[in-house]
């Protein structure tokens, strides 16, 4: 738990704004998916640990996902396993923002129209914290380089592309833009079409370990750009119609992500903290020194029209995703799902927001 204040007030689930209309069908599939992994998890012993009080109620889940079908029955599932509280802090208003998987014409190989290369995680880096806990720890290095006398910051974004990690052979995928490459790295997957008409689902596999520095906030502090402008289309284009001042920009942000294709089943959903598989509209990024991940989140967000509908987002989500711009505990990353028509979403979703967290417990 951080160090900040944060309290969990306890509520009844008629204090949820629309809860009842929402489809709670689909949200108990999502939590479903939490549920298997986090179990997976537990046999395993992998850290960091889940409260065994959540992984009872995932395995009451597992165990009840026959006999549930319908929006009502998940609804009672919810009713009955969890008590909702409300988020209060000191902090700033709650915040949601959004985020998808890309779709990006690439090759397998360097041609004269795809130079710019996706990398592969290097032999020697090494995590210094837990990937599920790298949202949390953000403000400081969350990897290194292992060396003979210990660990050490590792190359930054412009050390990297400029040559630092040249000779090793990692590149595995390229791209023609270095704006697509930028913005894969801050969405975290992908899909890369090929002009075969095949494609490779890619995933995080790592980053350099850098704090997350946000391009959109670095060029409205530095007045380049009019806050009142700002979104993932019109930064895109700012950056794209300079080139040397767009590559100056984006390694203001030193961060470096490195991916891994994924195959087989694996590669049937863009994947989330911990590998579990994300769910469209209802898997969201969290900070996981206030949520636990697989945590059940109602959210709520009046203004946010262009993914609810004219009365706004309130919808059951499950917290499944970590990100270094994710902090504070009314700060969400919705996941949008694949393709233009969800990053167009998502690069418009800056939106205040409240949490109600489902915690395991039924109501008294």
């Amino acid at each position: 738990m951080s160090t900040e204040e944060i309290r969990f007030e306890p509520v009844t689930f008629t204090d949820l704004p629309r809860w009842s209309d929402d489809d709670h069908a689909v949200a108990f599939a999502s939590f479903l998916i939490s549920a298997k992994r986090l179990l997976e998890r537990a046999a395993e012993g992998l850290e960091p640990a889940t409260p065994t009080d959540l992984l009872s109620v995932c395995r009451r889940a597992l165990d009840s996902r026959a006999r549930i079908a319908s929006s009502h029955e998940a609804r009672v599932f919810f009713e009955s396993h969890f008590a909702p509280h409300r988020v209060e802090h000191d902090a700033p208003q709650g915040l949601l923002t959004g985020y998808y998987e890309p779709i990006i014409q690439g090759s397998r190989h360097r041609t004269d129209r795809f130079t710019v290369p996706i990398l592969k995680r290097p032999s020697d880096l090494v995590n210094i914290v837990a990937e599920s806990e790298r949202g949390a720890k953000a403000h400081a290095l969350t990897h290194g380089r292992q060396m003979a006398n210990g660990i050490e910051p590792y190359a930054t974004r412009a050390e990297i592309e400029t040559g630092a990690l040249a000779g090793q052979g990692l590149e595995f995928l390229w791209l023609e833009e270095a704006v697509d490459a930028f913005f894969l790295h801050v969405q975290g997957s992908g899909i890369i079409a090929f002009e075969d008409g095949g494609q490779a689902r890619i995933t995080y596999d790592g980053k350099n370990g850098h704090p997350y520095t946000s391009v959109g906030r670095y060029l409205i502090d530095a007045g380049l750009f009019p806050a009142d402008q700002m979104s993932l289309d019109a930064l895109k284009n700012w950056l794209r119609a300079d080139r040397e001042r767009g590559i100056a920009a984006m390694r203001e942000n030193e961060s470096y992500v490195f991916f891994r294709e994924l195959t087989g089943p694996d590669a049937a959903a863009a994947l989330g903290a911990m590998e579990i598989p994300l769910s469209a509209h209802r898997s969201l990024a969290v900070d996981t020194r206030f949520h636990v991940l697989g945590t059940p989140v109602y959210v709520v967000a009046p203004s946010l029209t262009h993914a609810g509908n004219a009365q706004g987002f309130h919808r059951l989500m499950i917290a499944q995703d970590v990100g270094s711009a994710i902090r504070g505990p009314e700060r969400g990353d919705i996941f949008y799902g694949s393709g233009d028509a969800a990053g167009a979403n998502a690069g418009v979703t800056k939106h205040p927001g409240n949490f109600f967290v489902l915690l395991p417990g039924s109501v008294s």
